[in-house]
């Protein structure tokens, strides 16, 4: 039987991968622990470890993305946990994404909102009581 144990690494396209790499430096606060070249040589593919559960965040050149992927903010919407939801929200909107979802309360003490990133990728972010409980486990 299969098991989902988390999800293991997140990835989003960009045409210029330096510059999205620098953008989620700031977002961040670390650096790329891998990038690799393309043929080219032009950075085609820069790596994060993010947060408590060092999450794979991956940055991958739009020369890349398949064909029928939608060029616009599109599919599955992933939401990172953060202890300050308006702060971080604020935060993301003074270095370029602009708003898509508004903060929502989703019920005892769930509260999302997202935003489209500088390279066109949807970015969720949320207060998440069972992330925290999960994490102060044994």
């Amino acid at each position: 039987m299969t098991t989902f144990r988390g999800f293991a690494t997140l990835n989003v396209w960009a045409e210029d991968v330096a510059d999205a790499a620098r953008w989620y430096a700031l977002v961040f606060g670390v650096e790329p622990y891998y990038e690799r070249s393309g043929p080219d040589g032009r950075p085609a593919y820069a790596e994060f470890r993010v947060g408590d559960l060092e999450a794979e965040f991956g940055i991958i050149s739009s020369a890349y993305r398949p064909r029928a992927a939608s060029g616009g903010p599109a599919g599955a919407l992933l939401h990172w946990a953060v202890d300050d939801l308006e702060g971080t929200v604020a935060r993301l909107l003074d270095l370029g994404a602009v708003p898509y979802l508004p903060v929502e309360p989703r019920g005892e003490g769930f509260v999302t909102a997202s935003v489209v990133d500088p390279f066109g990728n949807l970015l969720g972010v949320m207060s998440n009581p069972h992330f925290l409980d999960v994490l102060a486990r044994p």
